[in-house]
């Protein structure tokens, strides 16, 4: 028997225990397999493209020769999880999709003149306050003069003001768990919203950070007591009908499937609860 990997919060994570407590539980601690949407199987098709193109000779990093590579990152795609192909109804939308999204990016920026410190850098740590974090970094920039600007792609809709926390949430953990890595806060964080050819920016402070760090460190307290408790309440919102859970939950008629148990030690996560409410 595998012993189950050590929670961490990412930004995804922490947006599903905000949303909903018993999504986290479902998606982080039971695990449920759930079946990929058009737009991630989209999303991560553009982002193997760029993430690609980074490797090539500057001159060599044009909008055609990016198209050009959208049919092999396809097909290695579906080769190394051929359960990506069911989300997809029609081959050529998609692939169509996916060069408007590549057109969008070219628009934004040119990739000519600078080559990235970093992609799809892996931030596994912990914070000073306890809290561990784990994701995925889409990249990071390193000007000469030494400033960092870290960027993500984003092939989805652009949030308007009155929803943009989310966004501007995930822009801060990364700038939080870069500087508490590196030692470096950076100049900028990037949301590149490429499907509307615009973008989030913010230049965090150290004091900015720091309250976001406090921040998640309630959220992570009160993660772990409902670890250690199996409690896990939902929570019902306008987001619901699109919860690939809604038969297993409370609020629908439903009934979860039985409490797994926290991974690792009871004992432990009750002991980084208490830290954290300290």
């Amino acid at each position: 028997m595998t012993t189950p990997k050590p929670l961490a919060l990412s930004p995804s994570r922490a947006s599903d225990y905000r949303q909903c407590p018993l999504l986290y539980r479902l998606r982080t601690i039971d695990r449920l397999p759930e079946p990929k949407t058009i737009q991630q199987v989209r999303g991560t098709l553009v982002h193997a493209v760029l993430e690609e193109m980074f490797d090539w000779p500057r001159e060599e990093r044009t909008y055609p020769a990016a198209v050009k590579r959208l049919k092999p990152a396809w097909a290695r795609m579906q080769q190394k999880e051929p359960d990506c192909a069911a989300a997809v109804e029609d081959e050529l939308q998609l692939l169509i999709d996916a060069r408007a999204l590549l057109k969008g990016y070219f628009h934004m920026e040119s990739p000519v003149g600078f080559d990235p410190q970093a992609q799809e850098m892996f931030v596994d740590a912990v914070l000073p306050n306890g809290v561990p974090v784990r994701g995925f970094i889409d990249r990071v920039d390193v000007a000469p003069s030494g400033e960092v600007r870290v960027v993500d792609y984003k092939t989805g809709k652009m949030p308007s003001a009155r929803f943009a926390d989310g966004a501007l949430a995930q822009m801060r953990f990364y700038g939080l768990v870069y500087w508490r890595l590196f030692g470096v806060i950076p100049t900028q964080l990037k949301l590149m919203y490429l499907g509307v050819m615009d973008s989030l920016m913010i230049s965090p402070s150290r004091e900015e950070l720091e309250y976001f760090e406090r921040d998640l460190g309630d959220l992570w307290a009160k993660i772990v007591a409902d670890g250690v408790e199996g409690r896990f309440r939902p929570r019902k919102t306008a987001l619901c009908p699109w919860c690939p859970h809604q038969a297993l939950c409370p609020e629908f008629g439903g009934t979860p499937p039985p409490y797994p148990g926290w991974p690792g030690s009871a004992a432990d996560a009750a002991e980084g609860a208490t830290e954290q409410a300290d």
